[in-house]
């Protein structure tokens, strides 16, 4: 999608989480218990966040979820590895400005080299070298920069499509998608449909890599709803605790180091 196509979907799914709006009662003060628990879930829309699970399970039921068992069982491994390197490559742009507006200049530099050893090297991103010569991947985007702003996450939300998130995330996502220069390039009915075509990819490659945990936590977790949102706030949780807490040097180990002259005696 270009930019501008791609731009309503948040607002537009958050403008409907808001019409819909039901706020969860709060336990009384009499149940000390049920009420910390009930701040510790911190999901006051949770009325409305169930129904728009419903409507996100039904639309994985009969379209995601098969789409993403083709894709698994048409494709080999390797294909689909190739793939998601391509995806990844193609996401470094956005992940290199998040690099830098978090003040890691060392990862910013790993997200650099990774990009032009996977894309020349690498084919073009279709394959992954950086990884074996010192440039590991990691996670971020604008949500987890705006945590280590300090931002809080606000409310559980629960949209469909987007699945489990929260303002904070919610907010970055929309940054890094008007940010994300692939949509800025060309114009016309072939560009959009690549375009289209990039985020259809990216959405049945993210699902095909959890079709086993999904399905493991729909068929034997209680409350399906309540085990996906403490895993992605536990997730979230991970990705920006590694954000924060990167101290690797700026200048990688092996690259030669200045020695210090030496003391006379």
């Amino acid at each position: 999608m270009r930019t501008t196509q791609r731009f309503w979907l948040v607002p537009a799914i958050l403008g409907l989480a808001c019409i819909l709006a039901g706020c969860a009662t709060p336990p009384p003060a009499s149940d000390p218990a049920a009420l910390a628990e009930f701040h510790q879930a911190n999901d006051p829309l949770e009325p409305t966040n169930r129904v728009l699970y419903k409507v996100n399970t039904a639309l994985d039921d009969y379209v995601l979820r098969p789409a993403a068992i083709a894709y698994r069982d048409v494709l080999p491994q390797a294909v689909r590895t190739a793939i998601h390197n391509q995806l990844n490559n193609l996401a470094t742009p956005v992940k290199l400005g998040n690099d830098m507006a978090e003040g890691e200049p060392r990862l910013a530099g790993n997200t650099f080299m990774r990009f032009v050893i996977n894309t020349t090297v690498g084919g073009l991103g279709f394959f992954d070298p950086a990884s074996h010569w010192g440039y590991p991947d990691h996670d971020t985007d604008f949500g987890i920069t705006l945590a280590v702003w300090g931002l809080p996450e606000g409310p559980f939300l629960f949209l469909p499509l987007l699945g489990p998130s929260n303002p904070r995330d919610a907010t970055g996502r929309l940054v890094d998608i008007a940010a994300d220069p692939l949509g800025r390039f060309g114009t016309g009915a072939i560009v959009t449909g690549l375009n289209w075509g990039h985020f259809a990819v990216n959405v049945v490659d993210a699902r095909s890599r959890v079709l086993g945990d999904i399905a493991s936590i729909k068929k034997t977790a209680l409350d399906p709803y309540a085990t996906f949102r403490s895993l992605y706030r536990q997730h979230r949780d991970a990705q920006i605790g590694d954000v924060r807490n990167f101290n690797e040097h700026t200048i990688p180990a092996w690259y030669p180091q200045p020695q210090a002259p030496a003391t006379p005696r």
